[in-house]
């Protein structure tokens, strides 16, 4: 017998998306999105700088000029007084008197000391009364010689007699010249009493002060008077130095300063220079066989008295001069072990470096011997500007403190706002 069997039914398969192909299909179309709004968020925009690179750097640059640049040498000096005389008693005596100020200017023949005088005026006393009596002698003498000339003549004395006139004459003539001379040495001695300035200078302070007993077997020293208008300045300087110096003059690489006295400056203690000019009166013969040293002597007026002997200054002595040489500030040089070097700008705009030959320093500058031509444009500011082989944008440079300097500086500054009226 047949029975009729239904068919098992299959499971439907449901034609909508699950809800987790729903979340799986959103999240990729999402990812999608964003990545093309980055996409085109990511394009590069036109900007100010997108045609060109940036403008290049600006950098302070001197034209180098060829001149005659003298050689300054830089030597250590004591400065000293051009005349000092010490002020001694030549009398022996008591001081009764000091008749200056001590530290003031004095002029020769200015008195200075007193010393009692009272033995020295009896001195002279006696002495003058000594002359009158030779005087009395004398003419009593000449007048006995006077009558005994015709008695001669006539026979009526004896020629020894008249000899013996005469000789009384001369005798005379003698103590009278003797007590002259007596007055003048007491005359003398009486002035040693009364102590001057034997120069013109300033005095420093008194030595010896009233009631002193002075001139005791010795001359005293009373005081010191030191002349300080011009003053001297002694200082030394290598013989290798002034060899090497004589040499190059006489190849004709150096010329001398000057056909008259070689200039001389000072540098003071606390830096400045002194504002009167000296010059070199000479040099030594001799070379000092411990040291190698030369000593050299210059002059340097001081009307104020500014300078004081015994001042420890440093000497700027001029003494020869460069033909065609350069001089640049010394920030522009650059030196190490490998040698000496400055950044030229070219015409293009690059800037490169130019080995240089540095000689002496002259005013805070660097003289520079070789390397450079007249026109070079020689860096001196800017250089942490500097990119690579990146053009640079040359200014003429200004030392800072100079007019132009500070016109720009005063230029830059900002400017304040105008008040408004209310």
């Amino acid at each position: 017998m047949l029975h009729n069997r239904t068919p098992l039914a299959r499971p439907r398969i449901p034609t909508h998306p699950s809800s987790h192909q729903r979340i799986r299909t959103s999240a990729a179309l999402g990812l999608t999105l964003l990545l093309a709004a980055c996409g085109q968020g990511s394009t590069p925009a036109a900007g100010p700088g997108a045609s060109g690179g940036p403008p290049p750097a600006e950098v302070g640059v001197i034209t180098v000029k060829l001149a005659d640049v003298g050689l300054v040498t830089e030597l250590p000096g004591r400065l000293e007084a051009s005349r000092v005389a010490q002020v001694r008693a030549r009398a022996a005596g008591i001081v009764q008197k000091r008749l200056f100020v001590e530290g003031s200017q004095v002029r020769a023949g200015q008195a200075l000391f007193q010393i009692d005088a009272s033995p020295y005026q009896a001195t002279l006393t006696s002495a003058q009364a000594s002359v009158t009596k030779a005087e009395a002698n004398l003419m009593q003498a000449s007048a006995q010689a006077e009558r005994f000339k015709p008695l001669i003549e006539a026979k009526a004395i004896s020629q020894q007699e008249f000899v013996n006139a005469q000789a009384a004459q001369k005798l005379a003539e003698g103590d009278l010249a003797v007590a002259r001379a007596a007055v003048q040495t007491a005359r003398i001695n009486l002035g040693y009493a009364a102590i001057t300035a034997p120069i013109s200078g300033r005095i420093g302070r008194a030595l010896v002060t009233e009631g002193a007993l002075v001139g005791q077997g010795e001359a005293t020293p009373m005081a010191v008077i030191q002349q300080t208008d011009p003053m001297y300045i002694n200082f030394t300087q290598s013989a290798s130095e002034v060899m090497r110096l004589r040499k190059a003059m006489e190849a004709g690489q150096l010329k001398r300063a000057g056909s008259q006295a070689a200039s001389v400056r000072l540098m003071l203690e606390d830096g400045s220079e002194y504002a009167r000019p000296g010059k070199l009166l000479f040099s030594d013969l001799t070379v000092d066989s411990t040291s190698g040293q030369i000593t050299l002597r210059a002059e340097v007026p001081n009307p104020t008295g500014t300078l004081l002997p015994g001042l420890f200054v440093r000497v700027r002595l001029e003494q020869a001069q460069v033909s065609s040489a350069i001089t640049l500030p010394q920030q522009a040089v650059t030196r190490s072990a490998q040698g000496d070097s400055v950044m030229v700008v070219a015409a293009d705009g690059k800037v490169a470096p130019r080995p240089v030959k540095v000689g002496a320093q002259q005013n805070g500058q660097w003289v520079i011997l070789d390397g450079l031509q007249s026109g070079d444009q020689v860096m001196v500011d800017g250089f942490q500007k500097l990119r690579g082989d990146a053009l640079v944008k040359t200014v003429p440079w200004q030392a800072p403190g100079s007019a132009p300097a500070q016109a720009a500086h005063a230029a830059s500054a900002p400017v304040p706002a105008a008040s408004t009226a209310h």
